[in-house]
């Protein structure tokens, strides 16, 4: 593992520890440095500001394992990662979420599920008969996205009292033939 690896695991360390008892916005540059012992100089070589390093934890501790999940076949089991992850760090995306931050939660699940989306249209379109357009495929990516980000908002913002399994439930019947159907509607 490379020096400046070692140095954002860190800091994101530092950071996740922070979170646990004090708000996102009233934690500081120099709580993170001071947490973890190093210089503000060493942050910024890193991160402009405590919100990139946010973006980098929920990027790094997320995208790696969901990569393989982004198909027709398997991407609920992508929806489980996100979930356990968001379970697993409850009190740090509640946080997030209830915080100045929360616009870096909900544009790292939209980008976390529009990735996994569109690995899935991909899919999708192999087996139609006709040609599914890049911007099709791109909005309808796009626009369910934004239904699971909301899903998963609500559920955080609900102290996550529904189980991770009803969650992921619920989202798959509502994409259940509805990505396909769409598909076929706007290209027909």
């Amino acid at each position: 593992m490379s020096s400046s690896l070692i140095t954002k695991n860190a800091l994101a360390q530092s950071l996740k520890s922070l979170m646990m008892h004090h708000s996102l916005n009233k934690i500081s540059v120099k709580m993170v440095t001071d947490a973890c012992g190093v210089t503000r100089h060493t942050f910024y070589n890193h991160f402009h500001d405590v919100y990139e390093l946010l973006d980098w934890i929920f990027e790094n501790e997320v995208i790696d394992e969901l990569d393989e999940h982004c198909r027709l076949s398997n991407w609920k089991e992508g929806l489980m990662i996100v979930l356990n992850y968001t379970q697993e760090n409850r009190v740090i995306c509640t946080n997030t979420c209830r915080s100045m931050g929360r616009e870096h939660l909900e544009l790292f699940l939209y980008k976390t599920f529009t990735r996994a989306l569109t690995g899935v249209i991909e899919d999708i379109s192999k087996d139609l008969t006709t040609v599914v357009e890049e911007n099709i495929k791109k909005e309808v990516s796009e626009f369910y996205s934004y239904a699971i980000t909301g899903e998963f908002l609500k559920w955080i913002n609900n102290g996550m009292k529904e189980s991770k399994e009803d969650v992921a439930d619920r989202i798959a019947r509502m994409l259940d033939g509805t990505i396909l159907y769409m598909i076929k509607k706007i290209t027909a």
